[in-house]
């Protein structure tokens, strides 16, 4: 387990400490620079969310400048990766600031960090193409990520993230890696993910299969994917989300939670809650007025940094107005009901020994599912058993793709 003083910076603050090691661990495939981000978290004090932004933002614009002068003199390469790193660091600057959803510095960090990216997909070889995806009326962002530029049919890997990751940080945590095996990828966000919480306050919804539905109607539409061989990730969150989706969309041949989340409405009220607890929590929780949970949950916040990010930040991405009414909503995410026991397609779910959020949820989810079923448990003692795997990133995704691999022989 994580225990306070065990991490180099922000020993007082894990939830500060987890996002500067997410930062770090952006560097296994050139989204950061290990030196850059130590220098730039030194110079902030914990829990101060307007210095996180101020300093992260001046790495940023200073990494971003340099990236600007490379491609100016032609220096394609470098300028390619600058452009990575100033992403990861926009994204990364704004990461605290959605107490407030109104607060102008959110949506500036945004439209750097994708235009930052999107010149660097245009500096890739081949260009990785930036898409719009048809949904419900508007469109959904993604990154179609080639091995080249014939129509040579390969496998397809989408991915998606969970409840804060973003298709740009997908760059380096699954499509790179895809491509240097043979994978075409597909990357998006959905509702309540990065792009449409960003560009249209577009909120979360727990039936995901209306999202990859969609999602994978397109994908057929692109070139060089073969049909038969489709998989699907979801990361942190995600590791519902997917899982939901693959229940019900059955051209999806392969599924990967990373990590697996089963029910996550327990997971946000806590490990020591049961499922028969449940029912009258969920009362309370759904009352019209429930004023000592309110405070309780305000005080949550005063004395856990990891519940005042994720009531804040759950708040933004759902489009509620109080922690509990997040609370609430989260009830909806659970694939109980035998919903897991339809999923057909092999899965692999995975775990991370130190997991800050879903500690129990993959081996939950994994005891439900009836199709053919892979565990990885990733351990503190390999250096993997941050949530997700920050940090360990060519570890982890040699072990998945290795999985796919060996999954699709068979197909």
């Amino acid at each position: 387990m994580l225990k306070a003083g065990r991490f180099p910076f922000f020993p007082d603050n894990v939830q500060y400490w987890f996002e500067t090691k997410r930062a770090f661990g952006a560097a296994s495939y050139g989204a950061s620079e290990f030196g850059e981000v130590m220098a730039t978290v030194n110079r902030i004090t914990s829990g101060d969310p307007d210095g996180w932004y101020t300093e992260w933002t001046a790495t940023a614009e200073r990494v971003l400048a340099e990236a600007e002068s490379q491609r100016e003199r032609g220096h394609r390469v470098s300028a390619r990766d600058s452009y990575l790193r100033a992403t990861t660091y926009f994204r990364t600057a704004e990461f605290f600031l959605h107490g407030n959803p109104d607060d102008p510095r959110i949506y500036s960090s945004y439209q750097k960090s994708i235009a930052a990216y999107k010149v660097c997909c245009a500096l890739c070889d081949p260009p990785v193409l930036p898409v719009e995806i048809p949904y419900e009326g508007t469109t959904l962002p993604g990154y179609y990520h080639r091995v080249d530029e014939s129509d040579t049919k390969r496998p397809l890997f989408i991915i998606h993230s969970g409840f804060d990751g973003s298709a740009e940080e997908l760059h380096g945590e699954g499509a790179i890696a895809g491509l240097e095996r043979g994978y075409n990828v597909l990357t998006f966000d959905g509702p309540g993910q990065y792009g449409p919480i960003h560009r249209e306050r577009l909120p979360f919804r727990p039936d995901w299969e209306k999202v990859v539905t969609p999602v994978v109607d397109f994908a057929l539409t692109l070139p060089g994917v073969d049909p038969d061989k489709i998989a699907l990730m979801g990361i942190s969150l995600g590791g519902y989300l997917a899982p939901r989706a693959a229940a019900f969309e059955k051209r999806i041949a392969a599924l990967v939670a990373n990590d697996g989340v089963y029910d996550y409405g327990i997971a946000n009220l806590g490990s020591n809650v049961s499922p028969e607890q449940l029912p009258v929590i969920e009362s309370m929780v759904r009352a019209p007025e429930a004023p000592e949970l309110d405070a309780k949950l305000e005080e949550e916040k005063k004395s856990s940094p990891v519940a005042a990010w994720a009531l804040e930040h759950g708040m933004f991405v759902t489009g509620t107005k109080s922690p509990r009414a997040y609370i609430a909503a989260s009830l909806e995410y659970h694939l109980r009901n035998g919903i897991a026991e339809q999923i057909a397609c092999p899965t692999l779910v995975l775990e991370a020994e130190d997991d800050l959020f879903f500690k129990g949820q993959p081996q939950a989810l994994y005891n439900h599912l009836t199709c053919p079923k892979t565990f990885v448990r990733f351990t503190a003692e390999e250096g993997a058993g941050a949530h997700c795997q920050v940090g360990a990133h060519r570890m982890a995704f040699a072990r998945i793709y290795d999985w796919l691999d060996e999954t699709f022989a068979d197909v």
